[in-house]
């Protein structure tokens, strides 16, 4: 639609959490610092909790692929979408993990073969790392289900690595009682922050350059301003309005996104009711 007119290789700010437009923020980097610390550690249990459109699927496929060149030291399987039941849970981790089972095989014997999976890989010296993005949705039962995988032990230790990732009702969901003993299991855990104004002006360059931008700084700066008061320094966010507002330039044949187009992107999000006292929350202190 607008790559040609602004001189784009591809679209800057899409939705889709592609890793070629990971930036090494400093909450972003610290969070995958800890991650690979995590695995290096005896822990069993590691969190990673953020608002939604924080970045943490993001992240999440980071870690994955710089696990992926280790395949001689770990395994890793991913669970996006983890509101199922414990059993569902452990078929979705036998596929991951690629055990052949019966697909009517009984909860009990599918245990039974994870288990023995997970035990040959152990002996193997092979680490387990399971990632389970939004798992603020997993069920107390589900989770308590992945929490007995990490007693499992024998000469060779438990090398299972769980790593959660969800918005910030997951801090709540772990304080029920029933989920006690995962709680106390928890070794690592970090929040991630949200952008400042100047790491949103870094963001917007970033993804600009990796889409194949190479002019003179195509956002004005009271663009940029006002782009941090409309997101609030969510990533998610500022992607929306990003494209929405080149998408408004585009139209009207400006090769610099202003004040202007980022409230007439903002406006177009919002709904009637927000509309009202949008001027005046946006443009007073």
């Amino acid at each position: 639609m607008y790559i040609q007119h602004f001189g784009l290789a591809q679209y800057p700010f899409s939705l889709a959490p592609d890793t070629h437009y990971f930036l090494k923020l400093p909450s972003q980097q610290a969070a995958f610092n800890l991650v690979i610390a995590a695995l290096q550690d005896d822990s069993n249990f590691s969190k990673i909790v953020g608002e939604a459109g924080a970045g943490k699927t993001m992240l999440c496929r980071k870690l994955l692929n710089a696990l992926e060149v280790h395949k001689d030291r770990y395994i890793t399987a991913y669970i996006p979408h983890p509101i199922m039941s414990e059993e569902a849970m452990m078929h979705a981790l036998a596929e991951e993990l690629g055990i052949e089972h019966e697909t009517n095989i009984s909860y009990y014997e599918l245990l039974k073969v994870v288990t023995k999976e997970l035990l040959s890989l152990f002996r193997d010296d092979k680490t387990v790392v399971l990632f389970v993005d939004e798992a603020q949705a997993i069920p107390q039962e589900t989770l308590e289900a992945i929490r007995l995988l990490t007693s499992i032990d024998d000469t060779h230790g438990n090398r299972l690595r769980i790593i959660l990732f969800g918005q910030p009702e997951l801090d709540e969901l772990l304080e029920q009682p029933d989920l006690t003993e995962l709680k106390h299991a928890l070794s690592f855990s970090f929040k991630l922050s949200l952008l400042d104004r100047q790491e949103v002006e870094t963001y917007v360059e970033h993804r600009l350059f990796k889409a194949g931008y190479s002019g003179s700084q195509m956002f004005a700066e009271n663009a940029l301003d006002l782009l941090f008061k409309g997101s609030r320094g969510v990533p998610r966010l500022i992607n929306i309005l990003a494209h929405k507002a080149l998408m408004v330039a585009f139209q009207k044949g400006d090769q610099i996104v202003t004040e202007k187009h980022i409230f007439d992107a903002i406006l177009d999000i919002e709904s009637a009711p927000q509309k009202q006292s949008l001027h005046q929350r946006l443009f007073t202190d």
